[in-house]
């Protein structure tokens, strides 16, 4: 499988922050156990050509993994319990960037605390990155909710180096009787670049194909 091309967008968010921001390797699946994408009970992902379209690029997709990315994910990773995580990475040849990891926990009620869990550390993403590197300046939007099963809602963060500009990150959190899921999409740019609808029609296929 082809090594992901083109700068990751961590590198660009602060060196302090680097480790949060997920990239594909071929390394990192290689050491981390795959699980079948069609086992029976287990939550179905995204396929490439259901996250925002790119104008440069197709996207391309690892497979669904056991666990949680390492590094773990920008702003959401703290809050993922990985013995229950399951995780796919996506990539263009450009420098965007994609992850979707989903949680199958014991109840309903633990999923609901998740999702407010994950929720929460989005809206709090952009004062920790600030307080990791005066370098960066980060901000929050939150761009609403999702109609899909029990719920989602999508936040938007964009980060702003001093020495290398700005990039902006899609989160998407939801939530499908005790399966929740978070999809993150990123890439450089800032708010305005960001595609809203779009991540937020991909959101809903993310929900719908949990159980």
């Amino acid at each position: 499988m082809a090594h992901l091309t083109g700068r990751a967008l961590g590198r660009r968010v602060s060196a302090a922050a680097v480790t949060a921001v997920t990239t594909f390797t071929v390394a990192v699946v290689a050491a981390t156990s795959a699980a079948p994408a069609g086992a029976a009970g287990a939550p179905a992902f995204l396929q490439p050509g259901e996250l925002p379209p790119h104008a440069g690029s197709p996207w391309h997709a690892g497979p669904v993994t056991s666990g949680v990315p390492d590094p773990v994910p920008f702003c959401v990773g703290e809050a993922l319990p990985g013995a229950t995580s399951m995780f796919r990475q996506f990539w263009t040849d450009v420098d965007t960037n994609a992850q979707q990891v989903t949680v199958v926990e014991r109840d309903e009620a633990a999923a609901r605390r998740l999702a407010a869990l994950l929720d929460r550390a989005v809206r709090q993403c952009p004062a920790k990155v600030q307080q990791q590197d005066p370098d960066v300046t980060a901000k929050w939007r939150d761009y609403g909710p999702v109609d899909a099963e029990e719920g989602a809602r999508v936040h938007g963060v964009q980060t702003t180096h001093a020495q290398t500009g700005n990039d902006v990150h899609l989160f998407a959190v939801g939530r499908d009787g005790r399966t929740v899921t978070v999809v993150h999409w990123g890439e450089m740019g800032t708010f305005a670049h960001a595609p809203v609808t779009a991540f937020k029609k991909t959101t809903r296929t993310a929900v719908e194909k949990l159980y």
